[in-house]
Parts: C-alpha cells; sequence; structure tokens
C-alpha cells in the first residue's frame, strides 16, 4: 500500500471512531473541523490533547498526525495521538489559562470532558483559532446559561470559583453587591473588577482559573441589567 493511500486509510479510520465518539455522546451534527498545523520545531506532541512535551535530545519533532478539533452541535471532539475526548456544552467547565509552548507562553482553554478528564486547547494547537476559540466559549455560555437562570429563579446560589452569584446579589467571599448597584462587571488585566457607584472594585484575582468565567458574564450582564430597570 503507497504512503497516500495508507494516510487516507487512517484519515478513514479515524473520522469513524471520532463520530463514533460524538453519537454516544449526542453531539448533533458536525459544524466545523479544524486540523493541527504543521509540527513545530523543537517539541514534539504527545498522545494527550494539548499536551508539550521537551524536545528530543539530538532529535526533531515527531508529526502531529491525525490531531483535529471537531465542533457539533452540543459539544465537540479533540483527537490527538490514540485519544478522542469528548466534550459536552452543556456540562463542561472551561476555564482560561497561560500554558507553556513551543515558543514560550499561549493562551488555552482547559475543558472538563464527559469522562471528567481535562482537556487541554492551546491557542495554535488546531489552525484558525481566532474561529474556534469564541466559538467553543459562545457555545458553552448558550448552553449553560438558560438553565443557570432557572436555578437562579429558584433560590440558588450558583459558585464560580471564588465568585458567587444570584438572583439578588453578585459576590466574592463576604463581600456582596444588589445587581441593582452593579454598573459593570470585566475581567481586567487577569482579574475579575466590579464597577458599582462609580468605583471599581476587584474581586477575583487570576481571572485565567475562574470556572465557566463566560458563563458567569453573560450571567453578570443579564441581571446588572435587569437590576437597573428594576431600580
Amino acid at each position: 500500500m503507497s504512503t497516500g493511500a495508507a494516510r487516507g486509510r487512517d484519515e478513514e479510520l479515524l473520522l469513524a471512531r471520532i463520530s463514533a465518539a460524538a453519537g454516544r455522546a449526542r453531539l448533533g451534527r458536525r459544524r466545523a473541523t479544524y486540523r493541527a498545523p504543521g509540527t513545530a520545531p523543537g517539541a514534539r506532541w504527545a498522545a494527550t490533547a494539548g499536551a508539550w512535551l521537551p524536545p528530543r535530545a539530538g532529535g526533531g519533532p515527531v508529526a502531529r498526525a491525525g490531531a483535529r478539533l471537531d465542533l457539533y452541535e452540543y459539544g465537540m471532539t479533540a483527537a490527538v495521538g490514540k485519544r478522542i475526548h469528548v466534550v459536552r456544552f452543556d456540562t463542561t467547565v472551561v476555564r482560561r489559562r497561560w500554558v507553556l509552548c513551543a515558543r514560550g507562553v499561549t493562551r488555552a482553554l482547559v475543558l472538563v470532558d464527559v469522562d471528567g478528564d481535562r482537556t487541554l486547547l492551546r491557542w495554535g494547537d488546531f489552525g484558525r483559532p481566532a474561529r474556534w476559540w469564541p466559538e467553543i466559549r459562545r457555545a458553552v455560555t448558550d448552553a449553560q446559561v438558560p438553565r443557570a437562570l432557572a436555578a437562579l429563579r429558584l433560590g440558588a446560589r450558583l459558585d464560580f470559583g471564588p465568585l458567587w452569584i444570584t438572583g439578588d446579589e453578585v459576590g466574592s467571599g463576604r463581600t456582596a453587591l444588589r445587581w441593582a448597584r452593579v454598573e459593570r462587571i470585566e475581567s481586567r488585566n487577569g482579574s475579575v473588577a466590579v464597577r458599582a457607584t462609580g468605583r471599581w472594585q476587584v474581586w477575583a484575582t487570576g481571572a485565567s482559573g475562574i470556572p465557566n468565567l463566560c458563563v458567569f458574564q453573560a450571567l453578570a450582564e443579564h441581571l446588572a441589567g435587569a437590576g437597573r430597570d428594576e431600580d
């Protein structure tokens, strides 16, 4: 069998595995596929999604054969080596982090897959990151905000690391503000800051480690707006 034919066969087998995994998790229709770019000099790709290992002593890089990211209606798959991570947008926890890469430091998304394992997606791991990065965060937000709002209406308190939200207040630790007093909440210079009565307060440092910060921000924007309307 020629090299091209073998590569095509490998691609077919990988696609079959990805499709089967997505089907078991009921991810719906595939919407987009993003493949790994060329092998980065001086680094080699491990068989765990997004894991980088030191360069081989005196050796070159190992090709990231078959590495690909597939986005579906209700989730995503990240296939690298022999592992296929499956993530559902409605149940995952996503964090933003700064991590090491072949060229120094880059940003990354860390998601929890359906098996409870972490999936690391670096900005340069797959092609066109300016498209898949916001698409994943937007999909997680769209999938989780309606259920979160329903829970808040029933009196629940939702925790996002050091931050928490109820239907009446937002807080960090023992500090709390009613939504009517909140003018704006945003991530600034790696911290979460709250503007109330014309002043900024830093409530949480290291925003990259806050779980589902995208969901928190969407809820805060909605509830702060509703609180001002009622005031």
